[in-house]
């Protein structure tokens, strides 16, 4: 009975995991039950790329170093809506703002735990490695050959018979799949080393990089190396440096050495060859002057090192291998280039390219093939927020949490990688500056009428005395009001508008002179008088309807030569505290 209950589990776990037969029938014409044969080389990958090519060994080793100082966490989920989120977050491109959405989001979705299962297999899974050996090798043989390959070793019966106690990468260039025919196209894995050791298809993780080779016989099971689309860039790397040290062994000499006296015979010719090769050839001969008993004469032919300019084609494969694997050149010691001004911008730019795309690919299998043995809410996850690239100086992060009165205290802490403070609720509670009104009318609160006890008649003969006083005084000035209480939005709207002319221009943003002088006044809270704030009223409320951007300008919203000028003069929430002042006169 166990047997076969053993047999059933076995088989719903494969069957998940196996494609549709009708999708087999179309992809698969010549698959049987033997190995899938791979168009990929990947022993020279290996050996003619990270073996024998310095740049490659230097891209290889960039990549996966920098990898390993980013540490993984294992989360429960919380909410699976904002995990999607998190996780489209984070596939796609890195910058200072979405690292800062991505940590609030993550902190909705996940809780972090700790000393699980998890923790104790990735911290050492196995006993020969650490994860940061671990995922180095994960990623350095997914860089060469495109294809990774983790075995988990579990017990075979008990109750952990379902989890794995060990983890190991294995050589990508010597695995090969094992097809079991349309019905099951990856029955096992066989490792073809030193003889053929199979290996159950649910015991590997196979984390392939995209192949758009399909011919029918499975070769699309194996995924594509980078360095496919840039072999003859690795040859042309690898022949410029063997040319080179040729020029040098042979201090750049390349033409026919002859004899005046007569012809050489075959013999003595090798030998004359030899002779000069042992005697004046190479580092150690340099500059040495030749001497010989018999009359001879060279001819020239072939080009220099210099007409060559192996310098400058080793140079450009050097960039094309770069930009194969999405890392700055200027990380190679590469001082031609100055695409960066420093090498700051160049480490952000390989974590933002490579090294987080990398591991998030490894982060979503590893979440697919492990962790549902452990549990169904877990979640495997690195922590980005780590790379000192990724952070913007602190004072512009404190900035921006203090203008995101949207957030809460405790939420600002988390996406500042300050923790959360459990012990203070009013940290949980959202603080609204007391300057913002509300775009519509109807929804600022009336205020109750209050009734003042007034006698009218001592209020008009107080007047009348005041009035007999100054007649025979000269004629004051009228009193001049300024204002400087208005919304804080009316302040980010001129800012905005200031920033959109110095990115765009004055021709394009467009404005009168008068109406740069309000915006520079509201942008730098200034005082505005009464009469300012009646023209920004009658403006705003002659046109109400350039508030919203024009459906076809939103992605370039500075175009909107009407939505530009509404928000010169505050925009909507200006409109509602200028009617206010216009009306109280």
């Amino acid at each position: 009975m166990a047997s076969l209950l053993e047999r059933f589990r076995n088989l719903v776990k494969k069957n998940n995991q196996s494609t549709n037969i009708d999708y087999n029938k179309a992809i698969y014409n010549f698959l049987g039950n033997s190995f899938v044969s791979s168009q990929e080389n990947d022993d020279s990958y290996i050996n003619k790329g990270y073996r024998f090519n310095s740049t490659i060994y230097s891209i290889v080793n960039l990549i996966s170093k920098a990898a390993t100082t980013i540490p993984f966490q294992v989360y429960e989920v919380q909410n699976h809506n904002d995990l999607k989120r998190y996780k489209a977050m984070t596939t796609g491109q890195f910058n200072t703002t979405s690292l800062h959405n991505a940590k609030i989001l993550k902190n909705k979705s996940l809780i972090e735990l700790e000393h699980t299962e998890l923790h104790e297999l990735l911290d050492r899974p196995n006993p020969a490695q650490s994860f940061n050996t671990f995922i180095s090798e994960i990623l350095a043989f997914g860089l060469l050959t495109g294809n990774r390959y983790i075995y988990g070793i579990g017990p075979d019966t008990g109750a952990n018979q379902n989890k794995y106690k060990e983890l190991y990468v294995l050589p990508s260039q010597v695995m090969q799949i094992q097809s079991g025919g349309i019905m099951d196209p990856v029955k096992e894995y066989s490792l073809e080393y030193n003889g053929s050791f199979k290996i159950p298809a649910e015991q590997i993780l196979h984390i392939k990089d995209f192949n758009p080779y399909y011919d029918g016989s499975g070769s699309h099971l194996y995924g594509m190396s980078p360095l496919k689309a840039g072999l003859r860039t690795l040859d042309s790397n690898n022949e410029a440096l063997t040319t080179g040290l040729k020029y040098l062994q042979n201090q750049t000499a390349r033409g026919v050495l002859m004899s005046d006296e007569g012809d050489l015979n075959e013999v003595q010719a090798r030998q004359l060859k030899d002779k000069f090769k042992q005697q004046y050839q190479g580092s150690k001969n340099a500059g040495d002057v030749i001497i010989t008993p018999k009359k001879l004469s060279w001819v020239n032919f072939g080009l220099t090192a210099a007409d060559l300019s192996l310098i400058e084609q080793y140079n450009a494969s050097i960039k094309d291998l770069c930009n194969i694997y999405n890392v700055p050149v200027q990380l190679l010691n590469n001082t031609d280039a100055s695409t960066y001004n420093n090498q700051k911008e160049a480490k952000k730019a390989l974590y933002q390219n490579c090294v987080i795309p990398q591991l998030v690919k490894v982060r979503e299998e590893l979440n697919r093939w492990l962790t549902p043995q452990y549990g169904n809410n877990l979640y495997i996850d690195f922590d980005f927020t780590v790379v000192p690239e990724l952070q913007e100086e602190m004072d512009k992060v404190v900035g921006q949490m203090t203008q995101a009165w949207w957030l809460t205290p405790n939420e600002k802490r988390a996406a500042m990688s300050y923790g959360i403070d459990e012990d203070n609720t009013q940290l949980d509670d959202y603080y609204i500056p007391s300057n913002l009104l509300p775009i519509g009318l109807n929804d600022i609160p009336e205020q109750p009428v209050q009734q003042l006890n007034i006698d009218i008649n001592k209020l008009i003969s107080k007047s009348e005395e005041v009035l007999d006083v100054k007649k025979d005084k000269p004629h004051a000035a009228p009193e001049v009001l300024f204002y400087n209480n208005y919304p804080q939005g009316a302040t980010n709207n001129a800012k905005r508008m200031m920033e959109w002319k110095n990115i765009h221009g004055s021709d394009i943003i467009g404005g009168s002179k008068k109406e740069w002088q309000i915006v520079e006044k509201l942008s730098k809270r200034e005082n505005i008088n009464k009469k300012e704030v009646v023209l920004i009223y009658s403006y705003l409320n002659k046109h109400k309807d350039n508030a919203i951007i024009k459906d076809k300008l939103r992605e370039t919203p500075y175009l909107d030569k009407k939505y530009v000028a509404y928000n010169l003069y505050g925009g909507a929430s200006m409109f509602v505290w200028s009617k206010k002042i216009s009306e109280n006169d």
